[in-house]
């Protein structure tokens, strides 16, 4: 058999395949690309199969292996976590379930906002943000908790200073919700 011959017997088969692929898939889309999948491999795959055998079980038997493998490979990839005894300021928006324009524009903003912080003002602020507390942070960078408590107030005021535009949205918002 040529391998013209062999491609032409394989494309007869995508109405069959496409039925199986939609028993593993449930989803049309997932089942062409399966079916895709399936064809590319067996075409590619030519000299491996031995003639006067099932084809048709040869093709179910590609679909099925491709499935499985790329199944296993999902689940792999959704088990990889990033696994952290805390989790900082940076990972918080990759954390967040809202994915919305807006936000993207209030985090960048924030980020701006914070770079914009003085180091002696900004690292305490992060610091308490992260959760620590008055005493930690006063211990970590080897100062008294009194300057430590004035630092995170300046850089409330510093940062409500610099996002002033959010401070008036969300007051208006507020007033609009309760009104």
């Amino acid at each position: 058999m040529t391998k013209a011959e062999f491609n032409k017997l394989v494309m007869a088969q995508g109405k069959p395949l496409k039925m199986y692929a939609l028993h593993f898939t449930r989803d049309t889309d997932d089942a062409n690309d399966l079916v895709q999948d399936t064809m590319l491999k067996a075409i590619t795959s030519y000299h491996n199969f031995k003639e006067g055998t099932n084809l048709k079980g040869w093709l179910y038997t590609i679909m099925k292996n491709t499935f499985i493998n790329n199944y296993k490979r999902m689940v792999k990839k959704n088990q990889l976590v990033t696994q952290s005894d805390e989790i900082t300021s940076g990972h918080l928006l990759y954390s967040s379930t809202k994915n919305s324009g807006e936000s993207k524009f209030m985090m960048d903003d924030l980020n701006w906002a914070l770079n914009k912080l003085p180091q002696e003002y900004g690292h305490p602020f992060t610091m308490y943000f992260e959760g620590y507390k008055y005493h930690e942070i006063a211990e970590e960078l080897v100062i008294p908790i009194g300057t430590v408590k004035t630092r995170i107030f300046v850089a409330r005021k510093i940062l409500r200073k610099n996002l002033k535009p959010y401070d008036d949205g969300v007051k208006n918002r507020l007033y609009a919700e309760c009104a």
